[in-house]
């Protein structure tokens, strides 16, 4: 299994990420985290621990610069640049396919918070090389006018006490065109504490990958 820290270069700036392969790769899964989270969020990090079991390789990486994280933090004008992060994710897209070790891979992207909305506009601006998107307490609604134009299957997994954002989720799917499912987890607020409702998101990930995250979907 390949293990390292990685630079993705995107614009002017370089970005953080952890590239984890296993021997024998299914396909490779790119993390977009949301506000306030970085890629060593423990709870991507535990649904990255149940794709590699499943045979996926993944990136978990920082779509933000650390000075833009601190500015952030005081102003949050970041966080909501969904513009800004789809095009980082879209360009990290690109730089999986130039290294030799993940380029014939079938890529899929994960986002937690405003990051499925980043997700979801780099899987419609990538359409040749995003096979799948799953989305975890995500804000599906902030990829707007995107929504329309995402090919690759959808998976939106919510908590099933997280009602605000469970009925954002219910709107934006409505405007999906392509194929996609709401998985509710039973009793599950955002940021799924809850005993055994992080594994049901791994396992649920883990399945709409194996499902759709194949080199025929390509």
């Amino acid at each position: 299994m390949l293990s390292e820290t990685v630079t993705v270069p995107s614009g002017t700036v370089a970005l953080p990420a952890d590239l984890v392969v296993p021997d024998e790769v299914r396909g490779i899964v790119l993390f977009a985290h949301g506000s306030g989270s970085s890629r060593f969020s423990p709870r991507n990090r535990a649904v990255a621990a149940e794709l590699h079991r499943a045979g996926f390789g993944t990136l978990l990486l920082d779509l933000l610069t650390e000075d833009e994280e601190r500015d952030d933090l005081v102003t949050a004008r970041h966080r909501f640049d969904i513009g800004l992060l789809a095009r980082r994710l879209a360009e990290t897209v690109d730089y999986v396919e130039q290294r030799p070790d993940t380029a014939d891979l079938p890529v899929g992207l994960f986002g937690a918070s405003t990051g499925a909305a980043a997700a979801l506009v780099a899987a419609a601006e990538r359409p040749r090389r995003v096979s799948a998107v799953v989305s975890r307490g995500g804000r599906p609604d902030l990829a707007d006018e995107a929504l329309e134009l995402v090919a690759a299957p959808v998976l939106l997994i919510v908590g099933g006490n997280d009602e605000t954002v469970l009925d954002l989720n219910r709107r934006a799917a409505s405007r999906l065109s392509g194929k996609h499912e709401i998985h509710v987890v039973p009793g599950a607020t955002h940021l799924f504490p809850e005993p055994g409702a992080l594994q049901q998101v791994a396992e649920a990930a883990a399945g709409w990958f194996g499902d759709y995250l194949t080199p025929a979907s390509r």
